[in-house]
């Protein structure tokens, strides 16, 4: 199948071509509403690009020039990557920004960034978009993050961390939520020339907790580079959930045991489940083998592909219970009543816990899906239609968000 690229992937090399010395050629590049806002967030800060979609190319030559009198104005859109990758950076910039997004987004919190870029001396007016900044080089230091902080705020972090005055250390005080999208965060840093030292260490409040995480960056340069982007693993679930639920086959080429992307363990869960599952060099082939069985899972790690799983669970011959991500009811949408709402739409028995849900399969009904505006609940839930009729999404357009040509693919897939 052709998978789109990672927007995972695409946004955070964006930015590391955007701080780079040089020209960057980035392939396989996704466009979608989340990738295009970081474009035209870096276009406005004078980044110069060279955009071809039919080829899914960009063309980066580094350096960032805001330029003008007033304040120049970032709109975020309703990316969550943009917004939280783009703070960090616009804190340690000399001059004057408003950062704004979407209704959607300026209902989401960034407490937990503001407070580590106020500690590293960052002039930032307001808790939540709009923002205004005042950029200036930042001093560096060493920050205590908790381990509850989003990825993509620790990911934004590290990623404007090359710009400050001095060495910059983050210290994460245990296990990380989402630690595989640090390590994303971290190689892609590395691929354009920026080292990050991470290192284990016991956790403040004693041995017998779990570790936590000390990552190290030094001033310094991004380099150009020239990168291939990866197919996005967490579009690529549900393909591989549909093989699950249908007892067909499914084969993503780009995507194997050297992926960069942690969510490709979602296909971990389906072995689990019953699925006949084959990782390659490059690429993930999965079988539905006509039986599934429900699992107890922590899908803190993973948790982009909740609400997949939670659909090939109500197909199983048994309950499933996922834990871990209490963390995504601040997403687009509080994605665990979402699902449990939408489940019991449908005839399913799902229920809610303190950090995620239990499903219990049955047989839905024919209803009109709600997805609160929110792109992975109409992919996900739209799997139901390949075994059952009557199943309507509303809204199918907010797909644009990661993966505009979704219900096409899974046309050509039926």
């Amino acid at each position: 199948m052709d998978i789109p690229g990672s927007k995972s992937h695409t946004n955070r090399a964006l930015i590391c071509a955007a701080l780079g010395d040089g020209r960057s050629q980035l392939g396989r590049v996704l466009f979608a509403d989340d990738t295009e806002a970081m474009l035209g967030a870096l276009g406005a800060l004078g980044v110069q690009l060279s955009i071809d979609t039919e080829r899914a190319t960009v063309s980066v030559n580094g350096g960032l020039n805001p330029v003008g009198d007033r304040p120049i104005e970032v709109d975020a859109r309703q990316s969550g990557t943009t917004s939280r990758f783009l703070l960090p950076l616009l804190a340690a910039t000399p001059g004057r920004f408003v950062l704004d997004g979407h209704p959607q987004m300026r209902a989401r919190p960034f407490g937990p960034q503001l407070d580590a870029l106020r500690s590293l001396g960052a002039t930032i007016d307001g808790d939540r978009l709009p923002m205004h900044i005042t950029g200036a080089e930042l001093r560096g230091g060493t920050v205590s993050v908790p381990s509850s902080m989003s990825s993509q705020f620790l990911s934004g972090l590290l990623l404007g961390a090359p710009c400050h005055r001095s060495t910059t250390t983050f210290q994460v005080d245990r296990t990380l939520v989402s630690r595989p999208y640090i390590d994303l965060t971290v190689t892609t840093m590395a691929t354009f020339g920026v080292d990050v030292a991470v290192e284990e260490h016991p956790a403040a409040d004693g041995e017998s907790d779990p570790p936590g995480l000390r990552l190290t960056v030094a001033p310094g340069r991004y380099r150009a580079a020239d990168l291939q982007l990866e197919p996005d693993a967490s579009a690529a679930s549900y393909f591989f959930a549909a093989a699950a639920i249908t007892g067909g086959r499914v084969r993503v080429d780009g995507l194997g045991r050297d992926t960069v992307q942690g969510d490709l363990g979602f296909v971990d869960l389906l072995a689990r489940m019953g699925a006949d599952v084959t990782v390659g060099a490059d690429y993930t082939e999965v079988r539905g083998s006509g039986t599934l069985t429900g699992i107890t899972a922590d899908m803190a790690d993973v948790s982009d592909t909740a609400q997949t799983l939670a659909v090939v669970a109500a197909f199983a011959d048994s309950p499933t219970e996922i834990t871990g991500i209490g963390f995504i009811r601040h997403k687009e949408t509080d994605r665990i009543a979402a699902v449990v709402t939408e489940m019991n739409r449908l005839g399913i028995d799902a229920s809610a816990t303190g950090d995620g849900w239990v499903i219990r399969p049955g047989t839905p009904v024919p209803a009109i899906v709600d997805t609160y505006d929110d792109h992975r609940m109409a992919m996900s839930f739209a799997l139901f239609g390949l075994r059952h009729p009557g199943i309507e999404i509303d809204n199918p357009g907010c797909v644009s968000k990661t993966f505009p040509h979704f219900f096409d693919v899974l046309d050509r897939l039926r």
